[in-house]
């Protein structure tokens, strides 16, 4: 059942609910304890950086309600950017309401008033189905790239 939230480009005064949110869903998703001071950091620099990206988030009932990041991707075979869909987060008692949905489609909505902007990507765990189905509703579909990665 979709009810309506409100969607916006995130604040410096939601800092600290963006960073729970991080902490909540590296625990649900992946089991891993987050240090909330190299995450209140990071948060803080991309919102201090909007060359980097940008969060949104959906606010019900006048609370946050989920959120979600936004980076930026050049490409040079078609002159343009993709904006990287990632930090999903909702809420538990939010869920099953239509908030992921909203924030996607006033994302969508957005960059479709800026020409420099070409498509819109994200990843989700290859065993995370339900994602999976959400983001396959909203019109995307799974391309034929593997994600490799290397931490430094």
């Amino acid at each position: 059942m979709a009810q309506q939230c409100s969607i916006r480009v995130a604040q410096s005064a939601d800092i600290k609910m963006i960073s729970q949110f991080q902490q909540f869903m590296a625990l649900e998703t992946e089991k891993k304890i987050l240090h909330v001071d190299t995450v209140n950091a990071g948060v803080r620099r991309l919102m201090d950086s909007p060359e980097l990206g940008f969060f949104l988030v959906a606010e019900l009932d006048g609370q946050l309600a989920g959120s979600l990041m936004v980076t930026f991707e050049w490409s040079d075979w078609r002159n343009g950017l993709f904006l990287w869909v990632q930090s999903v987060y909702v809420m538990p008692e939010f869920r099953r309401r239509g908030i992921y949905a909203q924030l996607y489609l006033w994302l969508k909505q957005h960059a479709a008033e800026d020409e420099d902007i070409i498509g819109v990507r994200l990843y989700v765990d290859t065993d995370n189905a339900g994602a999976q189905k959400a983001y396959k509703s909203l019109g995307m579909y799974e391309c034929h790239y593997q994600m490799f990665e290397e931490l430094l």
